[in-house]
Order: structure tokens, then sequence, then C-alpha cells
């Protein structure tokens, strides 16, 4: 194959509604016209690895068939992978310490205390949130009876997931002693996540904009943070109502700051305080 240094003209206004309306068919994401040089740049990086020079031709080879849906599978990759961190938001991850820590304290934990990373990445974020949970327990003595679920759409970010291995710039967010308690520096200079906390942790790819047709399991954390903002005002509403069905009584929602400003649902409660959005599930009386 031969590979093309000439890069494609801009898209026209009407190739990128074209683009748009895939992307958003796909994955929920909605673009802004600010976003167009976005767009354009990574499929036109794209189109250059395959040699091709024709925006029309590639949508009709991204769109064709068996061959179509595996070219898309790389080109999503580019077009959704976030950037994330440790701890991204600590007053959320914090928030769920406290909220184990008050389970593990009132001898409410029956079963396995079940955690759903919803937009996972590269893995920082599950990791995290395995840090608090292995804390937790560690400090109540407790054999960490603890999962999560960590679910993307990109199947290459879930790859590195996986592998649990960062470079240091990656860990500023953390402190020292969490650094020292749950990473190791590798032979390549990178920095590997414990296997106490990998081995709790489990990486699945899903859409979440499909989320009525994935398995209705019970969680006590749903953690959705700099996601839902991507979406159309229907889409998150109905993505916020699937996950209300999917916690367990008394389990919690936590997603990011000003995502979801009017939502409500008749069987959640809004926790009071500016620094974290998180919704309760009520506890079912007894009869």
């Amino acid at each position: 194959m031969v590979w093309s240094l000439q890069a494609p003209t801009d898209l026209s206004e009407s190739q990128f509604v074209q683009w748009s309306k895939l992307l958003e068919e796909r994955t929920g994401i909605q673009l802004s016209t600010q976003q167009k040089t976005l767009l354009q740049s990574q499929v036109a990086i794209r189109m250059r690895e395959l040699g091709c020079e024709d925006y029309n031709q590639y949508f009709h080879d991204v769109t064709d068939g068996l061959t179509g849906l595996m070219e898309w599978s790389v080109l999503v990759d580019r077009l959704t992978v976030k950037e994330t961190s440790f701890f991204r938001h600590r007053p959320s991850l914090e928030y769920v310490r406290r909220f184990l820590q008050h389970r593990i304290d009132n001898r409410q934990l029956d079963n396995s205390f079940d955690i759903w990373s919803v937009g996972c990445a590269s893995g920082e974020e599950p990791y995290s949130l395995a840090m608090v949970a292995n804390d937790c327990f560690e400090l109540a003595n407790l054999a960490p009876y603890y999962g999560i679920t960590a679910t993307d759409i990109s199947q290459s970010a879930l790859n590195q997931a996986r592998r649990a291995r960062y470079p240091q710039r990656k860990l500023e967010p953390l402190y020292p002693e969490e650094v020292q308690r749950y990473l190791t520096r590798t032979d390549d200079g990178q920095f590997e996540v414990a296997g106490k906390l990998r081995d709790r942790v489990c990486f699945s790819q899903g859409n979440i904009t499909r989320i009525r047709t994935m398995p209705v399991i019970k969680m006590d954390v749903i953690f959705c943070q700099n996601l839902l903002v991507y979406f159309r005002r229907w889409l998150r509403r109905d993505i916020l109502n699937a996950f209300a069905d999917r916690l367990k009584p008394g389990g919690v929602l936590i997603i990011g700051l000003g995502e979801a400003v009017d939502w409500e649902h008749p069987e959640l409660r809004r926790v009071v305080g500016d620094e974290v959005q998180a919704y309760v599930r009520e506890e079912r009386q007894k009869q």
C-alpha cells in the first residue's frame, strides 16, 4: 500500500454533519461545530495511514459491512479516548471511602462490595477506586471482599488498563504513601499497579449508550464522571435512570459535578454538598 503524504482537504459542512451523525449514532457523543477541527484531524490521520485522500470514500469504507465495522473499531479509539488520571476528582473518591467505611463500621457488608467504573479509559479511575476500597478493608483488618467492574467503549484503552503500567508523570495526583503502597517501579521506568488491586478489577468493553441491553447487575457504587457531558440531555437521563435500576438498596451513584443539574429519580435522594454530585438509593422498608 502506498502511503499518502498529502493532507486531505478540509471537511465540508455536509461531510462534518455526516461524520458527526455517525459518531452520535454509534457512540452517543454529540459534537459541536467548534469540534470540527478535532474530528477532521483524527479522521485525516487515519486516512493518511491507509493512503486514502477522499472523506467520502473513507466514510463508505467505515460503514460498509464487516470490514467497515473492523475499521470503525480502529477509528473510534481515536475519537473517543479521553485523558484521565489517578484520583482525578479526589472529593468523589473520598466520598466512596467514607461510604464504604461507614458500611464496615456498622457491619452492613453481608456480601461483596461491588463498584462499577463507567467510562474507565486507560484504568486510572478503577485502580483509584481499588486503592480506596483496599485501604478500608485493610484498616478494618478484613479480607478484601470487593470487586470493581470497569467498562469502556475503546478496546485499545482497555488493553492499556489491563497492562496496569503508567509513566511517572501519571502518578503526580497520588500521595507519596499511595505510590509506595500500590505501585512498583519496573525495569523500563514505568510504574505497575500492585497485583492485589489488579486482581479485583475486571475490565470489559461496553457502549454505555446501549445500557438497556446490558445485564442488570446490582452495584453498591456506580462511578461515572466526565462522560455524560458528551451526550444529549435525553440520553443522559435515560442512562441515569438505568443506573438507578442497577443500584443495590442503599447504594450510591456518583457523577461529575454539573453533568445532570436537573435530573431526579423517585427512589434516589441527592446527597447534600457542593464537592460531589451523588445520589443514594433509598433502603427498602422491611415488611
